[in-house]
């Protein structure tokens, strides 16, 4: 019955929202399960009962940001064409939309340092890009370019966007903050397909 009650009262989604802030703002090593469950106001023996570990709970954190980023990728895919921008700049415009009103989730998915924890993030970072290129493959033409341009410019798109969100995201700034400047990186990107 005790722990039917601390299901209730504590959340795996707030173990996770929490945990993620705490990894970025003080890093991974210097978390403890048991300073993630002062931060909570519980013990850490209640962590336990949703996560067996920290690199557990790490993973998930990782396994459940890349999940909702990828399925803003195929959304963007899956949806009409309307409006003044193509899919591919859709598909960046979402990319750094994401980014940036998700600092915390995307520090930990694109700008970890630590080695031990690089491992996890490599295998969700390619798998999210297999999803973009995927979907900037499918609007290149064969027929203007190469085979070489269909892995390279879904890999420079990539990288641009990368580089964009990190510029921005040490000022702390939301998307909208920046859309103009967004909008223009992305068609200037875009003039290559």
């Amino acid at each position: 019955m005790a722990r039917r009650a601390v299901e209730q009262e504590l959340s795996r989604e707030r173990i996770l929202e929490a945990a993620r802030h705490l990894f970025v703002t003080k890093g991974y090593r210097a978390i403890s399960m048991r300073s993630i469950g002062q931060h909570l106001g519980y013990s850490h023996g209640s962590l336990y009962y949703h996560f067996k570990e920290k690199a557990e709970l790490f993973y998930a954190i990782v396994m459940e940001d890349f999940d909702h980023l990828c399925q803003l990728l195929i959304q963007v895919k899956e949806a009409p064409e309307v409006g003044d921008h193509n899919r591919v700049e859709r598909l960046l415009l979402e990319f750094i939309r994401f980014g940036l009103n998700n600092a915390h989730q995307y520090e930990i998915m694109f700008m970890i340092r630590d080695e031990e924890l690089l491992s996890y993030c490599r295998a969700e970072q390619s798998r999210c890009f297999e999803v973009f290129a995927s979907i900037v493959r499918q609007q290149m033409d064969l027929n203007e370019h190469s085979l070489e341009a269909m892995h390279t410019v879904p890999l420079s798109l990539f990288l641009s966007i990368l580089g964009f969100i990190s510029y921005y995201i040490q000022d702390r700034v939301s998307f909208e903050e920046v859309e103009a400047a967004a909008v223009a990186h992305v068609k200037t990107l875009c003039r290559v397909l």
